[in-house]
């Protein structure tokens, strides 16, 4: 019974995920249908949180937005999510970044990642 679930979640899977991780800033492009047109529309945020595995993988992204904090939950392979794209790449030491929302103004900042190029 297990390797027909495995088989239909495989199936489901998106082939290509751009790779990113809790702290990132990474702006989700989502497929918004309105009556009869649809159009994309893009969220840009910290990612504050990743979840579960598999086809039922999830991510949270927070940003905010006139002065209110705005998250919002997308699950990883839905094909409502047209593609995503890592703006920072940041530095945490946690796994969820709930702190955040506690966080006013600078203190809400993740470090970035600095990366440092070999030279040859």
């Amino acid at each position: 019974m297990n390797n027909i679930i495995e088989s239909i979640e495989k199936a489901q899977l998106k082939t290509s995920v751009t790779p990113f991780k809790i702290g990132d800033t990474v702006r989700v492009y989502a497929r918004i249908i309105e009556g009869a047109k649809e159009r994309v529309q893009m969220f840009e945020g910290v990612v504050i949180k990743r979840q579960n595995g598999g086809s039922r993988e999830s991510f949270t992204v927070r940003r905010v937005s006139y002065g209110v904090g705005v998250e919002k939950t997308w699950p990883l392979h839905s094909p409502r999510i047209d593609r995503i794209e890592v703006v920072r790449r940041g530095v945490v030491r946690r796994a969820k970044l709930f702190y955040l929302r506690k966080r006013i103004g600078k203190a809400s900042k993740v470090k970035e990642e600095i990366i440092k190029k070999a030279n040859k």
